[in-house]
């Protein structure tokens, strides 16, 4: 038994399906039963023998030992000697037959190891769905800090499913967190620049400004601000939602690196960076080259309005496995440990680190994570050993 859960365990961690597996479990129940039922009567009968043969005379005994060496050749013999002395109702096919009372004696006494053992077999599956069950109610009832914890002994189907419970938990408590805090963030970011665009048209009207094409001009970019915000917050509620649209093609990511480094040649000369690019030029990834691309500028903005400071802008990329990996890093003021995990949120900035009045959104890494996240890839944020920020892509190949 210890040999069989030895192996039952080696074929969870190598991911059996459920089924197989507890199909696989409960047939052995039954082929033991079987086997123990068959031993059993082996026994019984060959015991039986061995009884009758102690019962006739020794003269007998002795004579049929002899010729059930070679059955076929004396059958008449032993015939003959089984009619005299043997009881032959005992061994007639009736229900009153000593074998079968045996038979019916074995059944009932291996019926309650069959389905103890059976017990015991989903004992780990039922415990897990009583977990599972009792996590589900929290969440229904708003509780999505809940956290499960997976059962050794549970199939790896089960273990799968505690896993993505927890992780829908997850999901779901950073979703209820950015609405709480985006709400009031967002009507603020919103109200800014319509405030600004509508006191400057209200001053226009009253002639405290002239109509001149400067004031438009600032009017116009106050609108504007407006626009790319609703448009930031309308790509990620698709890529939220998986309906983000990507156009995958081939492309040589240093080609991509070293364009978005391009665009941003001005900004990055007047702040002093130092760049440092390191990629092979023969790296290539399949993916949409300008979402992709969009993800890159937004890293490079973030050095550049919140680590321009520290003078660095290093760039890396290289395969690891199936998956490509690109990592923007700075030697910006970083981030303390426990906003790491937060990088991500929406309209989310650490007021110690990214301080708010340096601009910007708070949308930026937000919507670079929703585009790796449309990839099958992910986004990351992790502070530099020495000082600084390490932003990190990891897409599949």
């Amino acid at each position: 038994m210890t040999a069989m859960s030895a192996t039952f365990a080696r074929w969870r961690r190598q991911g059996v399906p459920l089924w197989v597996w507890m199909g696989l479990r409960m047939s052995m129940l039954a082929i033991i039963a079987v086997i123990v039922i068959a031993l059993t009567m082996w026994w019984y009968l060959n015991a039986k023998e061995q009884h009758y043969l102690r019962q006739v005379p020794a003269d007998v005994s002795a004579q049929l030992e002899v010729l059930i060496r070679e059955p076929q050749k004396n059958a008449d013999q032993i015939w003959d000697l089984l009619r005299e002395h043997y009881n032959i109702a005992l061994y007639l096919p009736a229900m009153p037959n000593d074998d079968w009372w045996m038979l019916v004696a074995m059944v009932v006494f291996v019926t309650p190891f069959i389905i103890i053992s059976g017990l015991l077999v989903s004992r780990s599956m039922s415990r897990q769905f009583t977990v599972l069950g009792a996590g589900v109610r929290k969440v229904r009832d708003g509780d999505f800090s809940i956290r499960l914890a997976s059962s050794p002994r549970a199939p790896q189907e089960l273990a799968e499913l505690t896993d993505n419970f927890n992780d829908m938990g997850r999901r779901l408590a950073q979703y209820e967190r950015e609405l709480e805090e985006s709400s009031a963030m967002l009507a603020h970011e919103l109200r800014t620049p319509l405030n600004a665009a509508m006191g400057r048209l209200q001053a226009i009207l009253d002639d405290v400004f002239p109509l001149e094409p400067d004031q438009l001009r600032k009017v116009h970019g106050q609108l504007e601000q407006i626009n790319r915000l609703v448009g930031d917050l309308h790509l990620m509620s698709l890529a939220r939602a998986g309906q983000l649209g990507l156009e995958k093609d081939h492309f040589g990511v240093r080609d991509l690196l070293l364009e978005r480094l391009e665009w941003a040649t001005l900004r990055i000369a007047a702040a002093g960076l130092v760049v440092t690019t390191r990629c092979d030029p023969g790296l290539a990834l399949r993916a949409d080259r300008d979402r992709i691309g969009q993800t890159v500028s937004i890293l490079i903005e973030n050095v550049l309005r919140y680590a321009a400071d520290g003078k660095v802008l290093d760039v890396t990329a290289y395969a690891e496995g199936a998956m490509v990996t690109i990592v923007v890093a700075d030697r910006g003021p970083g981030m303390d440990a426990e906003h790491l995990s937060r990088a991500v949120d929406r309209f989310w900035r650490a007021e110690d680190s990214r301080s708010r009045h340096l601009g910007g959104s708070g949308l930026g890494l937000a919507i670079g994570a929703a585009i790796c996240e449309s990839h099958g890839g992910t986004l990351a944020c992790r502070n530099r050993s020495g000082g600084g920020l390490e932003v990190v892509l990891k897409l599949p190949v």
